[in-house]
């Protein structure tokens, strides 16, 4: 294995099956790459939008909610606001706890694409995160 970026059309990526020998499946494989990247700028992105959302629809801090609890001593159904928002967000953090680990995963699928040290394969992940970034960025600030 080479240890130093090379031009080359045969590569293996990720797993044995993923072979490439020929020039057109170095460029299907390059896009491949260039949309995992591209998905992973978007999924980065999303998660901090999605973040940004839960925080703002939740009323008040959860220790302002435990605080509110202990002292009215409400002997209340289970239903009660306090317990539904406790609920809602441990939904919510689970949800973004699940995008977390996918952001990951194509995270570590690319960095081991890239140590294939196809010179092909690194230009697609560099331009697969810029058109990611490029495309992903003006949604956060999007209202």
């Amino acid at each position: 294995m080479e240890m130093h970026f090379i031009f080359s059309d045969t590569v293996v990526l990720l797993f044995d099956f993923w072979s490439v020998h020929s020039p057109a499946g170095m460029a299907l494989s390059v896009l491949v790459v260039l949309l995992l990247a591209v998905l992973y700028e978007g999924i980065k992105v999303g998660k901090a939008k999605l973040l940004d959302q839960v925080l703002m629809n939740l009323p008040t801090s959860i220790s302002q909610q435990a605080i509110a609890e202990t002292d009215g001593e409400s002997a209340g159904s289970d239903s009660s606001p306090i317990s539904r928002t406790h609920h809602r967000w441990y939904l919510c953090h689970f949800g973004q706890s699940l995008i977390h680990v996918i952001q990951v995963v194509i995270g570590y699928f690319i960095m081991l694409a890239v140590m294939s040290y196809n010179t092909w394969i690194f230009l697609g992940v560099v331009l697969g995160s810029a058109v990611g970034y490029y495309l992903a960025y003006p949604l956060l600030s999007m209202a």
